[in-house]
């Protein structure tokens, strides 16, 4: 499998993106991942293909360019469908189901078909649910860094606080991919972007 490059990733958000916010917003906010990412592999030493980390990272949040509406605003009711909308553009560029993956298998800790049915989520019945260590990777360091207005970087507390509401279930989930990858150091990031930390 080909895993594309920085640049290739970053034309297909040019491409998609329907303005300079948007695109400043998500490319912005996937570069920081990677770095959150980059942080964990170098920590914890892991087993994964760093390349395809990387990409997964660039590339995991292109369908949210999908929810932006003529106003230039997100549609934050349908945001949980971002995940499907991103891998359905990949698919559409002719990348394999392992890098589409990232798109589809990020969202939270994970999206189970018990999920979708019970909440009455606007996705397509299914499991969404990383499996590989690039994906439970990728995933876990998405949960660091939020696109809010103004973006900030987000604890492991805070986030495992976010999930709870989703069930006890969901937070162990968050809780088995922190003793598994460590928390990043964010320090260096916070000063290097200059945003907070919740």
């Amino acid at each position: 499998m080909e895993i594309p490059g920085d640049d290739e990733i970053r034309a297909l958000h040019e491409r998609y993106a329907p303005g300079d916010a948007a695109f400043e917003a998500v490319w912005t906010h996937c570069v920081i991942v990677s770095e959150i990412a980059e942080r964990i592999m170098d920590g914890a030493g892991l087993a994964v293909d760093a390349d395809l980390v990387r990409a997964g990272c660039l590339l995991h949040d292109l369908g949210v360019y999908r929810l932006y509406g003529p106003s230039g605003t997100i549609d934050g009711s349908g945001y949980v469908r971002h995940g499907v909308l991103g891998h359905a553009i990949l698919r559409d560029e002719g990348f394999p189901e392992e890098i589409c993956r990232f798109c589809s298998c990020h969202t939270g800790v994970g999206l189970t078909r018990d999920d979708i049915v019970r909440q009455r989520l606007p996705v397509p019945a299914g499991d969404y649910v990383a499996e590989s260590g690039e994906e439970r990777l990728v995933m876990y360091a998405d949960k660091f860094h939020s696109k809010t207005d103004p973006p900030t970087f987000v604890s492991a507390a805070t986030y495992a606080g976010h999930v709870r509401r989703y069930g006890e279930e969901k937070v162990r989930v968050f809780e088995a991919m922190r003793e598994s990858f460590g928390e990043p150091d964010l320090g260096p990031l916070l000063e290097k972007y200059g945003q907070g930390l919740v």
